[in-house]
């Protein structure tokens, strides 16, 4: 078998679980039905699957399985919730730290007239619950705000901002990708209206993912051709993928406490012997973070080079991975007010389920070498 690189790069994906798999496989040839056939065992089979996935992807966000509609992923939750919200006239606050699908989505809205304020962050990535109130005018209809952020892994003053849409009767909308899985979110404590989230950032597979709606009547659908997804989301449902994203569920509600805290203690250390031996690195975000995530600043001048140099040993990356191939300086280190030139200098580390403490002991030796010496080690 080829050598493998190192991963520590799970917050742009991550690998299924050999659990997750065995649970998908027989919905490929075994139990194949359509959950949308009403009249045999196949489809009876395949409903019931989906109603099972439903519940335990509802239980590990707090939720009723009757408000989980399943998509293709967490862009299309985000289309479909933001777009749902601005079916009425009015005005968005959200954060300029935002992942791109919802800016993204945003931006379009805005040439459909509605309007956003982007809020900023302090210079370790922090939102301050008192700037979305300060931003809530007569015309407000729902407060956009990420859980966690997928760069620096800074955790937001969810259940805060929560509490502020709720004294106001506006909506929350979401976007967990992140969090969920990782973390505690639950949609009650924290007063969610609408959470967009995916089964690849959770040891599950690609291609599906989730929106929770408090009230599915405050959704329209975006595309149709059927009464799929309780009449919101037209599609045959992708039952293995399904399946995979449940399993993964609840895998995630009995081992990610667990889990927070083994990954927690690897970055720490990754972290602690990085700043000690690279005079000038320092980490990009503040204390308040995902417990497996790291964006740190690098004393080397191009951290695209560094990577190319370390390919054959570590897989890394400058930022999000959805941005396209061609990367543009980090919109969201820029709003903590980082520079051209210290942004490209920026690394994002993201641990998870498979990282051992020997991964994280070559990964420092290869990258403080290459820093140190201008060479990867070995």
């Amino acid at each position: 078998m080829d050598h493998q690189p190192i991963y520590l790069d799970y917050n742009a994906t991550t690998p299924c679980d050999p659990r997750v798999v065995e649970a998908m496989l027989p919905y490929f040839t075994q139990y194949f039905g359509n959950p949308a056939s009403a009249d045999h065992q196949y489809g009876w089979k395949a409903k019931d699957a989906a109603d099972e996935a439903r519940e335990q992807i509802a239980a590990l966000i707090g939720a009723a399985a009757g408000q989980v509609i399943f998509t293709s992923g967490a862009t299309e939750s985000i289309n479909l919730g933001l777009k749902s919200i601005a079916a009425k006239a009015g005005h968005i606050i959200s954060c300029k730290t935002e992942h791109k699908a919802v800016l993204d989505t945003l931006a379009y809205l805005e040439t459909k007239g509605l309007s956003v304020t982007y809020l900023d962050t302090n210079e370790s990535g922090a939102l301050s619950p008192a700037a979305v109130e300060a931003a809530v005018t007569p015309d407000t209809i729902a407060v956009a705000i990420m859980y966690a952020n997928n760069e620096t892994g800074v955790i937001h003053p969810v259940k805060e901002i929560g509490n502020i849409t709720r004294q106001h009767n506006i909506a929350f909308f979401c976007d967990a990708t992140q969090a969920v899985g990782k973390i505690n979110v639950d949609v009650e404590r924290d007063n969610i209206d609408l959470m967009a989230f995916s089964s690849h950032k959770l040891y599950g597979p690609k291609g599906v993912g989730a929106l929770y709606t408090r009230q599915r009547r405050t959704l329209f659908a975006q595309q149709h051709g059927g009464s799929h997804e309780f009449g919101l989301r037209s599609g045959t449902l992708n039952m293995p993928g399904i399946v995979g994203f449940g399993k993964a569920a609840a895998i995630c509600a009995l081992e990610m406490q667990q889990e927070a805290q083994r990954l927690s203690a690897l970055r720490d250390q990754l972290e602690q012997t990085m700043l000690q031996q690279l005079p000038g690195a320092s980490v990009n975000g503040g204390h308040n973070r995902l417990p497996h995530v790291t964006n740190l600043l690098l004393p080397h001048p191009n951290a695209e080079q560094l990577l190319l140099s370390l390919s054959a040993h570590l897989a890394l990356s400058r930022g999000s991975a959805c941005s396209g191939l061609v990367q543009q300086p980090s919109h969201v280190l820029k709003a903590m007010g980082l520079n051209d030139e210290q942004v490209y200098r920026a690394v994002r580390f993201s641990l998870g389920r498979f990282t051992s403490g020997n991964d994280i002991d070559k990964a420092m030796m290869y990258i403080t070498h290459a820093i140190l010496h201008g060479e990867p080690a070995g």
